[in-house]
């Protein structure tokens, strides 16, 4: 029998491919953020995700629950929304200031803050040279970041300069501050890579918790099927032609796959036919039908209805969201 597709290795490589593909940033909010001690921001912003990259002096991320993290120049950490933190010279310093939804900023009681912090261009904090300086970048909505991936993270990661090499922040330092025509592409872009470059250094830990569908990704048979999903989720799977191509019994697939991922294969198609419906959703002006179609359902009312019961609500509230009460 002829196998789908090209011939593969199975090995982190093509797991990592599968779980970081997800990255596309628009528009991000991107800033280098430079403070005197002592100094603090309490960040309310609801973001999906926030990259946080240590480039002068030291910094704490004191999240409401959970463990405080100290950064050190050259350390990393990476923030899942849409929990609050706040982010500061010291555990004990008081915010001066509060990041909300879309960038915008307030004093601690409610104040707008009017671009008194502003430094310049994305520039922003006590003064342009201070002791304490972080690159930070947001994606500001969650279909920029793939479900699976953000499920795949703890609420907060850091990664030491010890155990990454970035090359990126001399690029990012230089990038961040300009301001020609497409810079905000260039930025979006730089951000991807820096986010798909620190989670490869993140799953490659000895001691990563990485999720059950990632770790299948290495296993021959199940690590096949999977990418067969995953390649061609608008084909018309079964668990018996899966079996085929995997090169193993129907009966063998399905209690494998279902003992490695955690759920049946067919289970584990529709959740990923619907997350690429939800990103195409809002990455997208395609229909609601050629979306069917791209992921493998029938018709418009079909994915309609199986995309509500798995969210919650219909794919058109998904693609609009109601905006947020005043």
């Amino acid at each position: 029998m002829t196998p789908r597709g090209p011939n593969r290795d199975t090995g982190t490589v093509d797991a990592l491919a599968g779980l970081l593909e997800g990255p596309r940033a628009r528009g991000a909010f991107m800033i280098r953020a430079c403070f005197d001690p002592p100094w603090a921001v309490r960040v309310e912003d609801r973001a999906p995700l926030t990259v946080m990259l240590m480039v002068r002096g030291g910094a704490w991320i004191v999240p409401d629950t959970g463990e405080r993290l100290r950064l050190r120049a050259g350390d990393l950490a990476i923030a899942r929304g849409p929990d609050p933190y706040v982010c500061a010279d010291d555990p004990g310093t008081a915010p001066q200031a509060v990041i909300l939804p879309g960038g915008a900023c307030s004093y601690p009681d409610g104040r707008p803050l009017n671009g008194s912090m502003d430094l310049g261009v994305r520039t922003w904090g006590d003064r342009a040279d201070g002791e304490a300086v972080l690159l930070i970048g947001t994606y500001l909505v969650r279909g920029e970041i793939g479900g699976r991936l953000l499920d795949a993270l703890p609420p907060l990661l850091s990664l030491t300069s010890q155990a990454w090499d970035n090359p990126l922040t001399p690029l990012l330092m230089t990038e961040v501050t300009r301001d020609e025509p497409g810079q905000e592409v260039v930025l979006d872009r730089l951000l991807d890579l820096l986010v798909i470059a620190a989670l490869r250094a993140w799953f490659a830990r000895p001691s990563a918790e990485a999720p059950a569908w990632y770790r299948a990704l290495g296993d021959p048979v199940v690590g096949r099927a999977l990418r067969l999903l995953q390649d061609d989720p608008a084909h018309p799977w079964t668990v018996a032609s899966l079996a085929a191509e995997s090169g193993v019994s129907r009966a063998a697939l399905a209690r494998r796959f279902t003992d490695l991922v955690g759920e049946p294969p067919m289970g584990y198609l529709t959740g990923w036919r619907l997350a690429l419906a939800a990103d195409r959703l809002r990455d997208s002006e395609d229909t609601l039908g050629a979306i069917a179609r791209q992921v493998g359902y029938g018709s418009a009312f079909a994915l309609s209805t199986a995309f509500k019961r798995a969210y919650g609500i219909s794919p058109q509230e998904y693609r609009v969201p109601a905006p947020a009460p005043a």
